[in-house]
């Protein structure tokens, strides 16, 4: 049953919001935690567009008198039931025609979604423990999932999440870890964030929003390759997919990234104490040797490319003329992305392409700034000669000009001497 009045499908918004609400006037007035829906709503989304505590709750909310007002044949319902919320929400967000009116682009598909999650399913059987729609959204102070106040705002996400799956006495019962928000504090998906990146992934990025479900085994890879697509592409194409596939407590891109506490990579998780290749390959086998020498391969060119843009800035700081090397160095730094993205066809040939293509580059950089500083050191040598022949010039002709003065000053015209 549906209890949006005919007046509020039919009048603006801005007349509805203008209209007479006992609700709010008689619950401002109380105190403690029955006066607080009057005062959140004023943030509320749904009250910005017209809508109030009639809306949802039903009654009639035109009169003062209390047994009219939250009279059950008004179709007041009150608080409804925690099993209740999912589908007590859906009923206007599930209308198309409803929501056309207000936010014609939103999904109408979140409640038939919930209801194949994991909250929804454990809902469903009766766990009133399972997160429903409040827990994520508020309750009286809804706000737009583009407000940066929203508890479903990108930067807020990994609280909102971790309100549940962080308490331990909550998570218990499900056997689920509580570290993943510490974690994920940890990662460089959270550090992107923090800097300003709404599109970084959270929780809702890989588990999901509404139909949230852990990844399973088999998808992993799919999951991190909606970002992360060539290297994904990579990953399945080399030996250790069919391995992993079916690898206990997840699979794919985790078995070497992990999942909540994603570092960024580097070199050290090829070769080195901390390296995860050595959890299956001792570094004097096959498989050891090859991960330290592709270490050594990206090491190599990255400290070849800094080597030679330092030299390049060096000469630029000069005032020579270099950008069309530093704009070729760009080249040798995609080449070294290139490397990195190969590195996960696990297959060295392939990688060492666009290794040796770097090294080119590094190498030719490095030469058009060392001639840069080679030139300035000339330019600077022939200009120190020209100064120190201008500065004799200039010297030989102060003596000659001395020397004039001088022979000058004796000299006595004929008119002047005695006969």
């Amino acid at each position: 049953m549906r209890f949006v009045t005919i007046a509020v499908l039919l009048l603006p918004a801005a007349l509805i919001a203008q209209t007479r609400d006992s609700c709010i006037q008689c619950h401002s007035s109380m105190d403690g935690e029955i006066q607080k829906p009057a005062l959140l709503i004023k943030d509320d989304i749904h009250y910005a567009n017209g809508l109030s505590c009639a809306d949802c709750h039903g009654g009639d909310r035109t009169s003062d008198d209390p047994s009219v007002a939250m009279s059950p044949a008004k179709g007041f319902v009150g608080a409804p039931k925690r099993t209740a919320i999912p589908q007590f929400c859906a009923r206007c967000h599930s209308d198309p025609n409803f929501m056309r009116r207000f936010k014609p682009q939103q999904r109408v598909d979140q409640f038939e979604l919930y209801k194949t999650s994991v909250h929804g399913q454990r809902l469903a059987k009766g766990d009133e423990n399972v997160a429903t729609c409040i827990d994520c959204h508020s309750v009286h102070d809804i706000r737009a999932v583009k407000n940066p106040a929203a508890p479903v705002y990108p930067t807020h996400i990994p609280d909102t999440c971790g309100r549940c799956h962080a308490d331990a006495q909550r998570m218990a019962k499900y056997g689920i870890p509580t570290d993943q928000l510490a974690q994920y504090r940890t990662s460089v998906h959270w550090a992107d964030l923090k800097n300003g990146d709404l599109a970084a992934p959270t929780c809702a990025s890989c588990h999901g929003n509404h139909g949230a479900k852990p990844p399973e085994v088999s998808s992993v890879a799919a999951v991190c390759g909606n970002c992360h697509v060539l290297f994904a592409q990579n990953y399945d194409k080399s030996v250790h997919a069919p391995i992993f596939s079916g690898a206990e407590g997840g699979g794919g891109c985790i078995v070497c990234h992990s999942n909540h506490g994603i570092h960024p990579p580097s070199t050290a998780m090829l070769a080195g104490p901390q390296a995860v290749c050595s959890k299956c390959h001792e570094p004097d086998t096959p498989g050891g040797k090859t991960a330290a020498e592709m270490a050594q391969w990206i090491d190599g060119l990255g400290a070849a490319l800094n080597h030679s843009d330092a030299v390049l800035t060096q000469a630029d700081q000069a005032g020579m003329e270099v950008s069309d090397a530093q704009e070729k160095l760009s080249d040798g730094r995609e080449d070294l992305v290139k490397a990195r993205l190969a590195m996960h066809l696990f297959e060295p040939e392939e990688m060492h392409k666009p290794i040796e293509a770097g090294m080119d580059v590094a190498a030719e950089t490095l030469r058009a700034g060392q001639e840069a500083l080679h030139e300035k050191n000339v330019r600077r040598i022939g200009l120190a000669i020209s100064v120190f022949f201008i500065a004799v010039t200039v010297f030989a002709i102060w003596l000659l000009i001395r020397r004039l003065e001088v022979g000058g000053s004796g000299y006595i015209e004929p008119s002047s001497r005695n006969p």
